[in-house]
């Protein structure tokens, strides 16, 4: 009902997830409001972070380069999602995290089993918001960033393990084949880490972060 021959979405499918997503950003507010120190959610926040959603949905479809079975890198998409945990903790950016992985799984769906789905898209991108728990730290940003990349690899590589390990290649050395979803997920995540790195690291983009983080706490 929900997916079609070739493991993409129907109509009930989409309009399914578009509901769920919405369902979740609702959820994501009232859920960080109340373990917010105001007991709610300001109108500024609740803006923040859907515009973090809305650049990191539309920053993923500018890849610098693509590998085969939806690995990219793209223009620091995930940046977006960790900024937001970055301000407001891990609560927000673990909710922000999960809303932006059903419009991922929308943007370009694949369906093996409920647990990939979860593992693909749900938890990986919800691994994002981990960076609130280094908030207010030194390099704060930077370690939160690494750390939720991490954490997004851990679980596409967990979900490599389990369904995509027979579309490793032929030339893939075989005495090295239990490292293949670690050496495929993670080549392509620390590469746009490090582009990332690099670019929020230019002091004119520091500051302007600075900025628009003072902006979104103010």
């Amino acid at each position: 009902m929900f997916v079609n021959s070739v493991g993409g979405l129907t109509t009930a499918g989409y309009v399914l997830f578009i509901a769920l997503a919405v369902i979740s950003l609702i959820a994501a507010s009232v859920i960080a409001g109340k373990v917010s120190k105001k007991g709610k959610m300001s109108a500024k926040q609740l803006t923040f972070c859907s515009m973090a959603i809305a650049l990191a949905y539309v920053t993923s479809y500018i890849k610098l380069f693509s590998l085969p079975f939806s690995g990219s890198v793209t223009l620091c998409s995930m940046l977006f999602i960790v900024l937001v945990g970055y301000w407001y903790g891990p609560a927000t950016g673990l909710l922000v995290g999960f809303v932006y992985g059903i419009l991922q799984f929308i943007q370009k769906p694949y369906w093996l089993t409920l647990f990939q789905v979860c593992a693909d898209y749900l938890l990986a991108f919800s691994a994002l918001g981990l960076s609130g728990f280094f908030s207010g730290k030194k390099h704060g940003l930077t370690i939160g960033y690494l750390v939720g990349v991490f954490g997004r690899g851990v679980f596409n590589a967990l979900a490599g393990y389990m369904y995509w390990m027979e579309y490793m290649p032929e030339t893939f050395p075989k005495s090295l084949a239990a490292l293949y979803p670690i050496v495929y997920n993670f080549g392509f995540l620390l590469a746009e880490a490090v582009i990332t790195l690099i670019i929020i690291n230019f002091p004119a983009v520091s500051k302007g972060l600075d900025r628009i983080r003072d902006m979104a706490l103010g």
